[in-house]
């Protein structure tokens, strides 16, 4: 009797509904990693991010903490725009010039049964704020400017919710004034405003430029400058880090000097431990000499001892001089100078590591073929080695910027007058003692924002070099 053939153990619908449960179970795994990813973004941008903008405002510290605030408003960025531009021509970073006729308008709810009475317009001898810019000669808005009494301007029926939730009734006024500079002066850069109602039932409601805050039990609207200009207005902590923080002596920027140092501590600490780590790396991993083995044991020994340990050492180093050979080019001590801090740094015992373990793992063969070619030693290095040791140079940069960079204790044991000569790090401590101590975590955290920058940025340029691998100079191109 003749077999029956066999039945397949699927037909072709069910092969159809296998694949599509594959590529359902595929694009499953693959939202679920990337939604780990975004939560771990979230977790670790976040702060930063907070930060960020935090620094925009005019009060870090108010409760509850919102990301939605006027700094980021465009319409807040047009008025500012105009006003700065009425102030002194200049639309973006705003002033009071000769000649300014700022147009301003505030508009009040007034309840029902009350008679609306025009807000009195003053232009207080206001300070842009505590800490390094309450000691500096600046010249006041308030000795040449003059204000137009406020006039209504227009008038409306409205309702107005309490902070008990009930609906009033009433009339919505509007109010306008006119800021003047008449005569001749210097250009200021804030005008400072205090807009103040006799009846507290006279409730503020919006203005041409959001507030800067409400004083007097809601009686006196603030504003710090009204003729902010846009990126005045947006950017204004960020600008005073650069105003504000001064030196007493000479008046330069004290943020800007801090950065500059760091800028040429950190340059010359990438350079110098390119250079030395790479070739005693190189020495280590490929050349045969004696004590090589004890040389890669004392390396890996230093990595373990903490910088702590041997800081009065070093510090007694350079205080001396470096045993007298500073003399050479002038200087007695290397203590509060950026030479003695770089000559403390020039390269470390991981640097060294890494570019050693990562030398060893390019193949022989590629020198040995140079070598028949007729090339040198140092040719070899410079010309075949280097270019293929590109992902690890890129890893070693980053590190070592971020190393001195952000780099603290040493720097704040070695610099420690005048204030020009600090780094950013000990700066923003700086900071944090004059202007934490008013409550101007603004100034801070666009202090600390600023400082965060060139880190990104590095990274950001040299990432690729950690997806590279060892193979990248040793094919053909």
């Amino acid at each position: 009797m003749a077999q029956a053939p066999a039945r397949p153990l699927t037909n072709y619908h069910g092969a159809q509904d296998i694949e599509r449960w594959q590529a359902r179970r595929r694009w499953a795994r693959a939202g679920i990693v990337y939604t780990v990813m975004l939560l771990f973004s979230i977790l670790f941008l976040g702060p930063l991010l907070f930060a960020t903008v935090s620094s925009l405002k005019e009060n870090p510290l108010e409760y509850p903490p919102t990301l939605a605030i006027p700094q980021l408003s465009p319409r807040n960025w047009s008025a500012a725009a105009s006003l700065g531009r009425a102030g002194a021509g200049a639309p973006l970073w705003g002033g009071f010039a000769p000649g300014a006729e700022v147009p301003f308008e505030v508009t009040y709810f007034v309840p029902e049964g009350l008679e609306a009475t025009p807000p009195a317009v003053s232009v207080p001898r206001r300070r842009p704020g505590g800490g390094l810019g309450a000691v500096q000669q600046i010249e006041y808005a308030a000795d040449y400017a003059s204000v137009t009494p406020a006039q209504e301007v227009g008038r409306e029926p409205g309702g107005y919710v309490d902070e008990d939730g009930e609906t009033l009734t009433g009339e919505v006024v509007t109010y306008g004034f006119r800021v003047l500079y008449e005569g001749d002066g210097p250009k200021v850069d804030r005008l400072p405003v205090d807009v103040e109602v006799e009846e507290r039932d006279q409730v503020f409601v919006s203005s041409t430029l959001a507030l800067s805050r409400l004083e007097r039990r809601g009686r006196v609207a603030s504003y710090d400058n009204l003729a902010p200009g846009a990126l005045g207005y947006t950017f204004n902590n960020y600008a005073r880090v650069f105003k504000e923080a001064r030196s007493i002596t000479t008046g330069r920027s004290l943020f800007l000097s801090w950065t500059l140092n760091s800028f040429v501590i950190a340059l010359a600490k990438v350079v110098s431990t390119i250079l030395f780590a790479s070739m005693a790396g190189y020495a280590l991993a490929r050349l045969h000499f004696p004590g090589k083995n004890i040389i890669f044991v004392l390396i890996l020994f230093a990595q373990m001892i903490p910088g702590q340990v041997n800081f009065i050492s070093n510090y007694l180093v350079l205080r001396d001089g470096i045993f007298g050979l500073s003399r050479l080019w002038g200087q007695a001590s290397l203590l509060n100078s950026l030479s003695g801090v770089i000559l403390s740094g020039l390269v470390g015992a991981g640097a060294v590591f890494i570019m050693k373990q990562f030398f060893e793992t390019i193949p022989r063969e590629v020198e040995e073929a140079a070598m028949i070619d007729g090339t040198t030693q140092w040719q070899r290095f410079f010309r075949v080695v280097m270019p293929m040791a590109r992902p690890a140079l890129g890893a070693l940069t980053i590190l070592t910027f971020q190393g001195a960079w952000n780099d603290f204790f040493w720097p704040l044991v070695v610099l420690t007058t005048p204030e020009d000569i600090k780094t950013l790090p000990i700066g923003l401590l700086t900071f944090r003692n004059i202007y934490g101590a008013t409550g101007d975590w603004g100034l801070i955290l666009a202090g600390a924002v600023m400082s965060a920058l060139p880190i990104i940025i590095l990274f950001i340029v040299f990432q690729r070099y950690f997806l590279e691998g060892v193979s990248y100079g040793g094919g053909k191109e």
